[in-house]
């Protein structure tokens, strides 16, 4: 990704990805504005799908709800937060949105650091434990979680 000298990004520049969890809309990333340290996606989860237990090994997060209700895990805690509502996320903590409701979830991803050296940038991001314990049966008894299929031809 060469870096931007951009100060704004404007519906029509933002960066559509999906992937097996979300809709995601990358709104700040160093190809897309000036921004070294942080990174902005607004994620689109469909109503009874989920990002399950995971982790990044080396960037905190913040998770904001914009819309919808998100089943919100930080370690073994979990919230209900609603719009207007976060969770923060440290470096390397195991954690997880759920969206067991019907209506969609959109809520806004800011990580940081967006660029890491490349001793560290090797490691897998997010690393996924949702089949590792205690996380595989930790939502025990909750709805299942769903992911989406995401083909190239298919988002």
């Amino acid at each position: 990704m060469p870096p931007s000298t951009n100060r704004f990004v404007q519906i029509a520049d933002v960066l559509r990805e999906p992937n097996a969890w979300t809709n995601n809309e990358w709104l700040c990333r160093p190809d897309l504005v000036a921004a070294e340290k942080l990174l902005l996606v607004r994620a689109n989860m469909e109503g009874m799908h989920c990002h399950p237990f995971h982790y990044h090994p080396h960037r905190e997060e913040i998770i904001y709800v914009v819309y919808g209700r998100a089943e919100q895990w930080v370690g073994k805690e979990c919230r209900l937060l609603g719009p207007g509502e976060m969770a923060h996320i440290p470096p390397g903590m195991v954690h997880a949105t759920y969206n067991p409701h019907p209506e969609p979830l959109v809520f806004l991803a800011i990580l940081s650091p967006a660029q890491l050296p490349a001793e560290l940038a090797a490691a897998p991001d997010p690393h996924d434990v949702s089949a590792e314990e205690p996380w595989a049966s930790l939502r025990q008894g909750r709805p299942a979680c769903v992911t989406r299929s995401v083909t190239p031809d298919k988002p």
